[in-house]
């Protein structure tokens, strides 16, 4: 697989464990670049790059949901030469539970553990066409959400063209987000660590129990402070409160 589809910021040769994460919506690999400074010690930080965007930037969008994620599977199974924490923020989350659930359902390679950050449990029940961003929103309204989380950096800001292709990115990744359906029977061996900020309103309040229906090994739910990226210093550091990637290290 090539480096642009699975990036690896700080490669290690001594590493016996990858935590691999995977994009939310509109965005890329480049929110994980500077976690690769913070994994516990043997552990190598790598993010899967979807097509039409970064170095995939040739490349067309994925059309759907399932295109996607087939997508994301030879990449993950690319990268797991070591065992690995399989990691997803907001959409990112589905992305993830979808991607481990169908690795275990083929045998393998299945992630040590599964992290998911931000996002309500995939469920019948969830209106995806409602969750934030939406489809149904104007383009000032997703840049609107896109620079109230700080999505867009200076160069971006300072560029209408820049801005343009940050929306058509958006909602390429909305109509796949819209695509998704939960399929019959899915859930996870792997155990399932959540995060989720204390100020996010989008997530619902019984979220570890809707979780606890898809995780067959329990769910560990931490609450931190801020929105849907919590705080800007708790989002620089979320690798080291997840325990799941010290836990997972073999002892030396």
């Amino acid at each position: 697989m090539k480096d642009t589809v699975v990036v690896r910021p700080k490669r290690d040769p001594k590493a016996v464990m990858r935590f691999i994460c995977l994009g939310y919506c509109g965005g890329g690999v480049s929110s994980y670049m500077r976690w690769a400074d913070a994994m516990p010690p043997g552990v190598e930080a790598a993010a899967i790059c979807y097509p039409g965007r970064e170095g995939r930037f040739v490349e067309d969008f994925a059309e759907n949901w399932d295109e996607l994620v087939d997508d994301v599977i030879e990449a993950v199974v690319s990268a797991a030469g070591l065992p690995y924490v399989l990691f997803g923020h907001s959409m990112g989350s589905w992305v993830a539970f979808d991607v481990a659930s169908r690795l275990e359902e083929r045998g393998g390679p299945a992630p040590a553990a599964l992290v998911v950050s931000s996002a309500n449990a995939p469920s019948e029940s969830l209106a995806v066409e409602d969750v934030t961003p939406s489809r149904r929103d104007s383009d000032e309204q997703l840049l609107a959400w896109m620079r109230q989380f700080g999505l867009l950096p200076r160069h971006v800001l300072d560029s209408a063209e820049l801005q343009e292709m940050a929306v058509e990115l958006m909602r390429a990744d909305i109509r796949v987000r819209d695509s998704f359906r939960p399929r019959e029977g899915a859930t996870v061996q792997a155990p399932v660590e959540l995060f989720t900020g204390a100020a996010d309103e989008t997530i619902d309040p019984d979220v570890r129990e809707r979780w606890l229906r898809l995780a067959k090994n329990g769910v560990r739910h931490t609450e931190l402070p801020g929105s849907h990226f919590y705080t800007p210093e708790v989002w620089n550091a979320l690798p080291s409160y997840m325990a799941s990637l010290s836990e997972q290290v073999p002892a030396s």
